[in-house]
């Protein structure tokens, strides 16, 4: 009875990662077909664009930038200089100081002549004390507000920030990232474009900035980073953006926006209640609640992408900060899901509810555990003497090409769009780790993936310390780069 429960299961395992497998397959055709078709379309979109028309135009909507500062004093006056010369009319930089135990207040006092003011705070959402708001002396820079707080983290920071924001669209980015002169212009511009459907939130593509030359705020040279673990960040950055979002918002069916760099329709903001402090992955939990209003309250509406490189991050090349980083992913993902799970196959929720959720579902939350029963399924086969090589190297390499031909065709669609790895030498590193990947860093991501699992199950909290080294200007690069003979 036993042994045929046992190979019963085996069976139903089998079918089952069979129909997991091909359903891969299709899923991936299908985003690289949809997201062709929007950044093609988005392309002819801004083929004549003049952005300048949005800076002077008075229909164009205010935004509010609000950054969250934790321990920044190192770059914090040189990133607040940059956002204060982003080219736009209408708009207000917060940054919200949230209880750094370093100098960052001190010297953003300083450099910026700040004042603390007698402001009236307004708690519209629930967050820590406010120790004090303050604002420029200089008129050069009226358009900066620095909050002091408790200590809360990045989204109560956030929270406080909304609180005195005064905008129609929030920005909310962190405050080390570097952001294109246009990238306020290029953002706005999906809300306003949409007559019939509001538009309640936009997302935007994240560039790479490590090895890259930075001057005056702006990326000036890509290069590709020199570490594996950098090489292989830049190829998921592209499979996440320029794929998936890309297909994600052709169907209108996006539940995530980075938290580095996203925009949002202030009021609604406020309507569903900010940031909510207890998740670790506050960007997405935001976005699916504000969709499950706008589907409760039947009101058509839009969540947008714009694939523009127009804000440079540095990413972790230290394995351990990256298995940080990518275990603080999955939590986040599973509190999301765990937090909305009305949800899931709820027609109520139109589209969201029939296939965003259930795909997070499966193949976000999941798939650290799908892979890891694959393997043990493969070495119940070796044992009781029941392995297939065939079929075992047939599906392999099945997922090994597509992983490949997916991967190999993000890096062609940001040639195509936008060509900013020119360097020959770069795009052959770039898909030498395109072909090395699934063998070298794939596993280690699951392992990462499962071990996310065991401290959600254990009650882990937090972020994790994510260290960085700061980027490279180009005048750095000038004196502290190795010299080579000819």
């Amino acid at each position: 009875m036993y042994n045929f429960l046992f190979y019963l299961l085996l069976e139903v395992l089998g079918v089952g990662f069979l129909i997991i497998s091909f359903s891969v397959i299709a899923i991936y055709l299908i985003t690289m077909f949809l997201s062709a078709l929007e950044l093609r379309d988005h392309l002819r979109r801004n083929r004549f664009a003049d952005y300048q028309d949005i800076i002077t135009s008075p229909i164009a909507p205010g935004v509010s930038i609000v950054a969250p500062a934790y321990n920044e004093a190192q770059n914090i006056v040189q990133n607040v200089k940059s956002l204060l010369s982003l080219h736009y009319g209408k708009y207000e930089v917060i940054i919200v100081n949230d209880g750094s135990k370093d100098d960052t207040l001190d010297k953003l006092i300083k450099a910026f002549d700040l004042s603390k003011t007698n402001y009236a705070y307004n708690y519209q959402i629930e967050c820590k004390a406010v120790q004090g708001v303050y604002k420029s002396n200089n008129k050069s820079f009226s358009k900066l507000l620095v909050i002091d707080k408790e200590n809360g983290g990045k989204a109560d920071a956030l929270n406080a920030g909304i609180n005195v924001s005064s905008m129609e669209i929030i920005s909310c980015i962190d405050v080390d990232c570097i952001l294109s002169h246009e990238s306020l212009t290029r953002m706005v511009r999906p809300f306003m474009e949409e007559t019939n459907r509001k538009v309640i939130a936009v997302g935007g593509a994240i560039g790479i900035a490590n090895n890259c030359d930075v001057k005056d705020g702006t990326v000036t040279t890509y290069r590709i980073p020199k570490s594996f673990l950098g090489r292989f960040q830049v190829i998921e950055y592209f499979r996440a953006f320029l794929m998936g979002r890309m297909a994600w918002t052709r169907v209108n069916g996006l539940m995530l926006i980075s938290g580095a760099f996203g925009f949002f329709n202030r009021e609604l903001v406020l309507k569903v209640g900010g940031y909510f402090p207890k998740t670790v992955g506050e960007d997405m939990e935001l976005v699916v609640r504000m969709r499950r209003y706008m589907e409760e309250q039947k009101i058509p509406y839009k969540v947008g992408f714009v694939p523009d490189p127009l804000c440079w991050t540095e990413v972790p090349e230290d394995e351990a900060v990256l298995s940080r980083q990518r275990n603080r992913w999955i939590r986040g993902t599973i509190e999301t899901l765990q937090l909305h799970q009305t949800i899931r196959f709820n027609p109520k929720y139109g589209l969201m509810g029939m296939l965003s959720y259930p795909y997070w579902s499966v193949f976000e939350k999941f798939a650290p555990i799908i892979e890891l029963t694959g393997v043990l399924y493969i070495l119940t086969l070796l044992i009781i003497g029941e392995f297939s090589a065939f079929y075992f190297i047939a599906l392999y390499s099945m997922m090994y090409l597509l992983a490949v031909l997916v991967t190999s065709f993000s890096i062609l669609y940001e040639q195509i769009a936008f060509n900013n790895y020119k360097e020959k030498k770069d795009l052959n590193k770039l898909i030498a780790t395109v072909l090395l990947e699934p063998f070298i860093i794939h596993p280690k991501v699951v392992f990462w993936g499962l071990k996310g699992h065991i401290d959600f199950i254990k009650g882990k909290g937090g972020w994790g310390q994510m260290i960085r080294t700061g980027f490279k200007k180009s005048e750095d690069r000038k004196n502290f780069e190795p010299q080579t003979n000819s």
